[in-house]
């Protein structure tokens, strides 16, 4: 029990959580002490409207987006009170508002939380209209509701500023950690890696998320107000939780010959996939140690594995012998060094929360950081490039305000009790996507049938208005706990808050329940059908632009591999930012196949298609980001000529495809190279046993490290060309 409450209450939301909801009930019981509960309640109401604009990013920016959104919300609400009594200047205004106000999203996450929640404040301004001075004394507590939760944010960071990093670096790490336990998955017997890629893939998506919003603290910190250690640590430990999952990623052979060559000897494999369970278990010890501010280092039992590991390595290689041995011993011996180097990387980790930290593991680790975050400025053209059917953000707009302004069209004409819940219900549920949009309207209308017979329920045997409160706030502090978590548990608190605040003021809140259900169902089926009617946006037609991003993600990584292999020396900014564009593009690719999942039938174009290209893409990450491992942890020859050819033929095909998604180019594209790359492929196969008969002087050390090379190198380029063929044919046969 306790460690549930503990899962909870370790994570940034339950913190973001306690930040508002202390902020919205401080005011209501100081100034219900003064009988000035009305007031109380709208300072509430202000806190509430600037805490989805508390995003991760620079203490700066942070500050200027809540005092924007504080100032911007009590302008909109004495607004609509001062105007709402001249309807013919009122309704003309406010539609142009809803819509201009809605196409702020163009300018990314902070501004599309500034827009929800200037929209969110716009409705709720109707459920209490002032006039003469009230509107200015009004408008006056809303930006002062807005202003304390802007100073109580900062005297959290203030308190502890290291905590929201600290608990997404946990959230990194135990992401990261099953990442791990998902790559071991691959290595049994009878392992389903269909479901264990598609597991990947979907993990992939959280650590996105997870990844840029502490880039966006970390890097945005760091450039704003120079490097502290403790965020220079913090970087170091976000930098190596990357490498290690591309070093996870870097163990891609093909399992089914793996598996042929290993049968006889199963040791060898239950020791390997021990090894990568025991890994993402150090890990994730890692991130509850931080939980915890413990510091116990769990790197003693992993040298035990690789230790157990190398045993097997060498069993194995003396029941074979020398000759009929050293193809798998070498694949095993690569596989041992990688996990060598997780194991390095996880003592970094646990070292930057200890005290015998060293200074020189970060050394160099803030060079040119600011390329890895995208720039907040906000020029008009950009607006104006988004005046277009063509924009998704321009259909969503239009779409929202005309169904805002049916909403309310329908709550004037019919009388609803408190017509402006149709509105939040629209604004909250409806997203540019069908499929969120569907998927929200379910939740947030079976969460508040649940949160209203549960709250009924209760309202039935308590009339404690003491007890009703502590229920309010703690069903309020939950609701916002789950909002990002789970939105349907979050829809049935906030229910209960809602039912239990009118409880104790009106006396007639039973009949409040049934109303609140039928607005929430009214405001929901509002946003489904414009959805589906009103300009949707397919993802079917988003695809092309997705598959795009991702091999040329993929390309400008190879790319970047192929220069370090010519060129060696230290790892550029560029190789870096190209290895970050390919997982997140990767991850993008995957979301945008999930979204079609959630549209109807007639609507997912190319499903099978997709689900294919994202898998290759997939399996074409995992195989630069070994080649690119490799590559950065041994000392390879000189790349030869082959390579070169190998490469430029996968670099032609991605390059093929990419134009393909382009200009919907036909079959000539494809079959005007497909005579050189066979020919290229002749020549690579070739290469391996030139390598091995050019080595035969070699002393056993050298001729180790060459065939090494040649083996990994070159089944791993006829891997990757051979995948980047298969995108090029799949992607032909979408057009």
């Amino acid at each position: 029990m306790l460690q549930s409450i503990s899962k909870v209450t370790n994570t940034t939301y339950f913190t973001s959580a306690v930040k508002v909801t202390l902020a919205a009930v401080f005011p209501v019981l100081i100034l219900s002490y003064f009988d000035h509960f009305q007031w109380g309640f709208t300072m509430a109401l202000g806190a509430i409207f600037v805490y989805p604009t508390d995003i991760p990013s620079s203490t700066a920016h942070k500050i200027k987006g809540m005092l924007f959104t504080a100032l911007l919300v009590s302008t909109l609400t004495a607004f609509v009170h001062l105007l709402m009594p001249y309807p013919f200047v009122f309704y003309p205004l406010m539609i142009v508002l809803l819509f201009f106000i809605s196409m702020l999203s163009v300018y990314g996450q902070r501004a599309s939380m500034v827009s929800f929640t200037a929209l969110i404040a716009i409705s709720l301004a109707f459920a209490n209209l002032s006039t003469g001075i009230e509107i200015v004394i009004h408008a006056a507590f809303v930006l002062a509701g807005g202003l304390l939760y802007l100073m109580l944010s900062l005297l959290f960071h203030y308190i502890k500023p290291n905590r929201y990093v600290a608990l997404e670096i946990a959230a990194c790490i135990k992401l990261t950690a099953k990442y791990l336990k998902l790559r071991g998955d691959l290595w049994s017997i009878n392992a389903d890696r269909k479901s264990i890629i598609e597991q990947q893939l979907q993990l992939q998506m959280e650590l996105n998320v997870t990844q840029q919003n502490l880039r966006e603290v970390l890097i945005g910190s760091q450039t704003a107000s120079g490097s502290s250690e403790q965020n220079r640590k913090m970087l170091l430990v976000f930098i190596s939780l990357v490498e290690i999952q591309e070093l996870a990623l870097s163990t891609a052979f093909d399992h089914d010959t793996l598996h042929k060559k290993f049968d006889d000897h199963p040791y060898v494999l239950r020791t390997y996939q021990n090894l990568a369970y025991n890994l993402a278990s150090s890990l994730k010890k890692v991130s509850k140690n931080i939980k915890k501010s413990s510091s116990k280092d769990n790197s003693n039992t992993l040298l035990n594995d690789l230790n157990a590991l190398q045993t097997a390595i060498t069993k194995y290689q003396n029941e074979l012998g020398g000759s009929a041995s050293a193809e798998g011993v070498l694949m095993l011996t690569t596989m041992l060094h990688y996990a060598e180097k997780q194991v390095e990387k996880i003592k970094i980790v646990t070292r930057a929360f200890s005290n015998s930290f060293n200074n020189t593991d970060w050394k160099g680790i803030d060079k040119d950081l600011e390329i890895f975050l995208t720039p907040e400025y906000y020029p008009w053209r950009t607006l104006a490039q988004n005046f277009s059917f063509s924009s998704t953000i321009f259909r969503h707009s239009l779409r929202l305000t005309i169904t805002l302004a049916i909403g309310f069209a329908l709550g004037q004409s019919y009388d609803f009790q408190n017509a402006y819940w149709i509105l939040l219900t629209i604004i909250v549920i409806m997203r540019p996507g069908y499929g969120l949009t569907k998927e929200r309207s379910f939740q947030r209308t079976v969460g508040t049938i649940f949160g209203g017979l549960i709250a009924f329920g209760l309202l039935f045997v308590i009339n404690n208005t003491s007890i009703l409160a502590v229920l309010s706030i703690i069903c309020m502090l939950l609701g916002f706990t789950f909002t990002q978590v789970n939105y349907k548990i979050s829809a049935t608190f906030v229910t209960m808050y809602v039912v239990f605040i009118y409880g104790i003021l009106t006396p007639n809140s039973n009949d409040l329940v049934q109303f609140r259900i039928l607005d929430t169902a009214i405001g929901a089926g509002l946003a489904f059908l414009a959805n589906y009617f009103l300009w949707p946006s397919w993802e079917f037609l988003h695809v092309p632009k997705h598959l795009e991003k991702a091999i040329k993600a993929n390309q400008d990584y190879l790319k970047e591999i192929a220069s370090f292999y010519q060129n060696k020396g230290t790892i550029s900014t560029s190789y870096r930012l190209a290895r970050k564009n390919a997982f997140v593009e990767t991850g993008n690719l995957m979301a945008s196949f999930q979204r079609m999942v959630q549209e109807p039938k007639s609507k997912q174009v190319h499903l099978a298609q997709t689900y294919k290209l994202a898998v290759l893409n997939h399996s074409l990450l995992s195989s630069l980001a070994s080649v690119g491992t490799y590559i950065q942890s041994h000392k390879t020859t000189k790349a030869s000529e082959a390579f070169q050819i190998v490469v430029q033929a996968a670099i032609q095909n991605l390059e093929q495809a990419i134009l393909i998604l382009q200009t919907n180019a036909t079959n000539e594209i494809v079959e005007a190279d497909t005579e050189a790359v066979k020919i290229r492929f002749s020549e690579l196969q070739q290469l391996k046993e030139k390598e091995i008969k050019a080595n035969s002087g070699l002393n056993a050390e050298d001729y180790q490290v060459k065939m090494q090379e040649a083996q990994l190198i070159i089944e791993q380029l006829l891997w990757l060309t051979s995948l980047s063929r298969n995108i090029v044919k799949v992607t032909q046969s979408m057009q």
